[in-house]
């Protein structure tokens, strides 16, 4: 398997300048990564580095628990779609989540996912099982083409990898059809090799660089 095609290699750093961007733009063109996944500020940037390339430019919406209005949302979709993105990586409302309020985290999902091809991060570390597998059913009835575990302060910890991955196998079952992407302190080779395992067709994580480095070394030890 290439690995680096399953990869979208991600800077959502705040702190993140026009050189940090660059650089992850440059890695994403070396190692021909899936794709770039950025704030909405650099979704221009991204789109005009990667010109002539295959790697997807993708822009983070609303993290870290999709506590912005409804409409906000749509403009900065809208915006997204304009600058070049390719994707959006949307944070579903956690908030309307734990307080079941589904029918409006269906009619904002759905109006997402008309605007560009769309991956929903449920933020799994803050759901209970039964959370997960509502709201995992509900991505694939907006019209996302994939479900996402999580963004920028996830709660699970490196430490709790086990968890992620079982959340990964019951967000699978619940999205039978969809693509299910693992993020959020993914940065091993050994991390991508269990999450794929648990079902992961996609991978997120600013480690790019070092987990392909870390294969090619193994693959040449094998040899």
């Amino acid at each position: 398997m290439n690995l680096a095609k399953i990869i979208d290699q991600t800077n959502i750093r705040k702190e993140a300048t026009a050189k940090d961007i660059k650089k992850t733009i440059e890695e994403a063109k070396k190692y021909g990564f899936r794709g770039v996944c950025v704030r909405p500020k650099w979704v221009k940037m991204v789109k005009k580095g990667l010109g002539g390339t295959k790697t997807k430019t993708i822009c983070l919406v609303d993290p870290p628990i999709g506590d912005s209005s409804h409409q906000e949302r749509i403009k900065v979709a809208r915006r997204a779609k304009k600058d070049g993105a390719d994707e959006l990586d949307v944070v579903v409302s956690i908030v309307d989540v734990k307080h079941e309020r589904w029918g409006k985290v269906l009619k904002d999902l759905k109006k997402i996912c008309k605007i560009l091809p769309t991956k929903v991060i449920i933020g799994s570390g803050y759901l209970t099982d039964q959370e997960i597998e509502k709201v995992s059913k509900i991505v694939k009835k907006a019209g996302a083409f994939c479900v996402k575990t999580a963004t920028e302060k996830d709660p699970l910890e490196s430490r709790e990898m086990k968890e992620k991955f079982y959340h990964l196998k019951l967000m699978r079952k619940s999205a039978k059809g969809l693509l299910v992407k693992a993020s959020g302190n993914i940065k091993t080779l050994r991390d991508v090799k269990g999450a794929i395992r648990a079902g992961a067709d996609i991978i997120g994580t600013s480690f790019g660089v070092e987990i392909i480095k870390e294969a090619t070394i193994r693959a040449d030890s094998c040899r």
